[in-house]
């Protein structure tokens, strides 16, 4: 349960979350080990760096995270070590120029080998989950994912995936509207179709991360597959 340190200058790091471990707690009482907690053992100085997150209506100090993943979706994460980073990373999330991509495994095989998905989604009542229609919805907020099929197999196709927005569960439920949901998606996967073999997770992974870092620097950040992942691949070869 322990990120991985992958770049790390004065300004920010760059850590490969594992799957499994939060980015911050759900709420002021959530005891799960958090990446939140990762960073007050080996940065203590990093309390104070970005506005709090809020969870559950409760501030909960970010320690420098600027954005965060689902508990079951690993990879790459940027944490800030000062305010004056933490905005100019910010800033390039809100303005859509950092690129974010990751691998996908996804049921069947989508018509257009890459494409875009344009489709508004917004949330449903309190409910983390996401949809794009719906009469109860609370809000309608543009979102765009780029794909891009890698490799095929029988009944899975392994995408590359770019979001071009960020909404909660975008990538998992732009592409279930193209009939290709995330493979061990437990909520948008219809019931009944069978994971690969040897997967326990969602097959979703932050592999790749281009940005221009506070100094000037213009970085490409990429991981590979994590091992019980590209074991699942390896089965299905």
């Amino acid at each position: 349960m322990s990120p991985q340190i992958i770049y790390e200058d004065g300004d920010i790091l760059v850590i490969n979350k594992p799957h499994g471990l939060i980015t911050h707690a759900k709420n002021a009482t959530d005891t799960q080990y958090s990446l939140t907690d990762w960073v007050k053992i080996n940065y203590r100085n990093l309390k104070d760096i970005g506005e709090p997150f809020i969870a559950s209506g409760t501030p909960i100090p970010r320690w420098g995270i600027v954005h965060r993943l689902d508990k079951d979706t690993s990879g790459l994460i940027i944490i800030a070590k000062s305010d004056r980073a933490f905005e100019y990373m910010k800033k390039q999330f809100q303005d859509h120029t950092l690129s974010k991509k990751y691998y996908a495994l996804v049921f069947g095989r989508p018509k257009e080998k890459s494409g875009t998905i344009n489709a508004p989604l917004g949330r449903i009542g309190m409910k983390r989950t996401t949809q794009m229609t719906g009469k109860k919805l609370i809000d309608g907020k543009e979102s765009i994912t780029e794909y891009e099929s890698l490799k095929t197999f029988d009944k899975f196709t392994l995408l590359s995936v770019s979001p071009k927005t960020g909404r909660t569960h975008q990538i998992r439920v732009h592409l279930k509207s193209i009939n290709c949901p995330v493979a061990g998606d437990i909520v948008y996967t219809p019931k009944g179709w069978q994971k690969p073999p040897g997967l326990n997770r969602l097959f979703l992974h932050a592999y790749k991360l281009s940005f221009t870092a506070p100094n000037g620097q213009a970085l490409s950040i990429e991981t590979d597959l994590p091992e019980d992942l590209q074991k699942v691949i390896n089965l299905l070869q």
